[in-house]
Parts: structure tokens; C-alpha cells; sequence
């Protein structure tokens, strides 16, 4: 498990691997990873095939594993919908303003980044990525908990990863 620091440190370095970036950049890449670890929300969209960003927008609770985020959502919310129909590119927003609709377009503020989007099955990934969102949402995990992990096993939810651009 990587602490903060050293999070930071590969946040900044990952971007550089074909070239050095200006500090800016290197900066909001630092911005992201470390909302990545405060922030109890991610702002997510969907990218349309023309390129612009969908309607269907929403705040969700998330979990940085293995530098992907990972989202769990029911198989009918647009999300999911939009990674099975192959709409697998999204922006993400990284930080908490509260509920995207009461927040009068804060979030569009935070650190960005576009990411794309995948259905994830693998049992024993789905298990490690519950259990670290046990422990970042531990009061609401009571009631959640259960219910993300019938739901997957059930199938009216999924799991999706969201890979960092």
C-alpha cells in the first residue's frame, strides 16, 4: 500500500514518461492525486462520441486502487450505461463541493482529468476495492456495504474502473 507521499511523488512523475512536464502541469497532476486521497467525491461525465461532454453528470463515492478509480453503480444508472455502449472516455472532477446539482457548477473548478471508463468482474479485485471503501466510508459502509456486495453479486450493480489519462 503506497502512503501519501509516495503517491504523490509517482502522481508527479507519471504524466513525465515521454516528456518533462512545466510545473503547472505537474502541479494540477499533484492536485488530483492528492484529492484522490482527501476527497470522499469524484464528479464524473460522460464524453459523448462528439466529443462533448454528456448531461448525465453526478458526484459519487469512489475508491483509489491500483491508480485507477473504481466506482460501484447500478447496472441502470448511465454510467454503466454508457461504458457497456463503448462511451468508455469521461471527465472527472476531483474534490468535494457536495451534490453536483446544489453546488451552482463548483465542481467543474476542481482538478480535472479525463479518464476512460471499463466494466471490471474480477472477483478477487472487486473484494480488495470493497474492502478499502469499508474503510473509507466506515458509518455509511454499514448500510452500503451490504448492499453494494449483494448487488454485484446479483448483477443490478457493477463495478467500473476509470483509468487516469
Amino acid at each position: 500500500m503506497l502512503n501519501r507521499r509516495q503517491l504523490l511523488a509517482a502522481a508527479a512523475v507519471l504524466p513525465a514518461s515521454s516528456a518533462i512536464l512545466s510545473g503547472s502541469r505537474a502541479a494540477y497532476a499533484a492536485d488530483i492525486a492528492e484529492g484522490l486521497l482527501d476527497s470522499d467525491l469524484v464528479y464524473l461525465s460522460p464524453i459523448q462520441s462528439s466529443g462533448a461532454l454528456s448531461s448525465c453528470q453526478a458526484e459519487v463515492w469512489f475508491q483509489y486502487h491500483d491508480g485507477a478509480v473504481y466506482v460501484v453503480t447500478s447496472d441502470k444508472a448511465w454510467r454503466a450505461r454508457a461504458v457497456s455502449s463503448g462511451l468508455t472516455q469521461a471527465r472527472m472532477w476531483v474534490g468535494d463541493v457536495g451534490v453536483w446539482t446544489d453546488s451552482d457548477g463548483k465542481y467543474v473548478n476542481l482538478p480535472s482529468t479525463d479518464v476512460s471508463g471499463a466494466l471490471i468482474d474480477d472477483e478477487a479485485q472487486i473484494k480488495a476495492v470493497l474492502k478499502k471503501m469499508g474503510r473509507k466510508y466506515p458509518a455509511s459502509w454499514l448500510v452500503w456495504g451490504p448492499r453494494f456486495r449483494k448487488g454485484l453479486a446479483d448483477g443490478s450493480r457493477v463495478m467500473l474502473r476509470y483509468d487516469l489519462a
